[in-house]
């Protein structure tokens, strides 16, 4: 087995993927991509050290294609994975009543199913290569507290928020981690897209209308490096994040009000 330490990541052609690939290839880890935009791949490789990355085109909805990723990375990687970090997901937004069937099964697919599948994957290369070996999926704010016009995106957040603390128990006699992160508004592509099929309007206006603020990129990754060296279960990233976590923790009864009361920036 390799002497250096190994992470694939979903959702590593852009953002917050990119982020964590090129902060651990920097720290001399050999590191995997997985994600189903080629393009976005070979630009994620560009940024990091010659020989540090393998890269591989798959559809986290797919179990079987699952293990045959994995596998060729572990091989790529000289026989182990340390950390697999469930990354890929995607945006939605609006009124439930207004998001259609189609919207609604693709998030859930890939936000959730596609965690719990890398999940079940990932767990014979991380029990191989534990203590210290580490799963890391990627919540966010929204699995905190739900918002107006985020039903189904906060749906799979909870779930992941979920799945991470239930396997932290499961695999606890195995030695395995199992980490969370939760950003709130993270500068990346996603911003960019709209929340859903009845606007053309992007997420970052309505985040900037909303008045919150959009966190750098940088700090999901170096809060990724410090949740897989760390022992927090959960780590909130943001400003928004953290104003959230404490109000949820502190003042739910003025948190729900102000919710009730608030527009939200994914909603109409």
């Amino acid at each position: 087995m390799s002497t250096r330490k190994a992470i694939f990541i979903t959702g590593g052609g852009s953002g917050i993927g990119r982020a964590i690939a090129q902060y651990f290839g920097e720290r001399g880890w050999f590191v995997g991509l997985g994600d189903i935009d080629r393009q976005g791949m070979a630009g994620t490789e560009a940024l990091l050290p010659g020989g540090h990355c393998y890269s591989h085109t798959f559809d986290v909805r797919d179990r079987a294609a699952w293990d045959t990723a994995l596998e060729a990375f572990s091989v790529a990687a000289g026989g182990r994975i340390d950390v697999m970090a469930n990354n890929a997901g995607i945006p939605i937004g609006g009124s439930l009543t207004d998001n259609t069937v189609g919207e609604i099964e693709r998030c859930l697919d890939i936000n959730l199913k596609g965690v719990l599948f890398g999940a079940q994957a990932a767990f014979p290369y991380l029990k191989k290569t534990a203590p210290g070996s580490c799963l890391l999926n990627t919540a966010s704010a929204a699995g905190i507290y739900g918002t107006p016009g985020g039903s189904v995106y906060a749906a799979t957040k909870f779930g992941v928020r979920a799945v991470t603390e239930s396997l932290d128990a499961e695999w606890a006699a195995d030695r395995v981690n199992v980490r969370s992160l939760m950003p709130s508004f993270i500068e990346t592509p996603l911003l960019d897209h709209a929340p859903n099929h009845t606007t053309n309007q992007g997420i970052r206006e309505r985040v900037i209308r909303g008045g919150m603020e959009i966190t750098p990129v940088i700090e999901v990754a170096e809060a990724a490096w410090n949740a897989v060296h760390g022992n927090s279960l959960h780590t909130v990233v943001g400003k928004t994040a953290k104003r959230v976590a404490f109000a949820a923790r502190w003042m739910p009864g003025r948190l729900r009000r102000q919710v009730r009361t608030s527009l939200s920036p994914l909603g109409d």
